[in-house]
């Protein structure tokens, strides 16, 4: 069995409030270049964690949910499509 390998290290933060992860933090995480992450503070901690683009549209889906912003529920896949012919969307 693989243990998980805990790494911390030091990081300052700059001018514009930025931070660079340390490349071993990136390659321990997965991370690439164009990656979401999700910033959360739990008291005093602050953490980083990579999202995906389907998390981030379900979330805004979720939301438009909330408020009100949909359509339906349709009987047919026939009658969402016109529907959605005759809105623009």
């Amino acid at each position: 069995m693989q243990t998980k390998r805990f790494l911390r290290q030091l990081i300052r933060v700059k001018t514009k409030y930025q931070v660079t992860l340390p490349a071993q933090v990136r390659r321990q995480a997965g991370l690439r270049v164009g990656d979401l992450l999700e910033a959360k503070v739990e008291g005093d901690t602050i953490s980083l964690t990579p999202m995906s683009v389907v998390e981030r549209e379900l979330a805004l889906a979720l939301e438009d949910v909330r408020l009100g912003r949909t359509k339906g529920p349709f009987k047919t896949a026939e009658d969402a499509i016109r529907n959605l012919r005759r809105t623009g969307r």
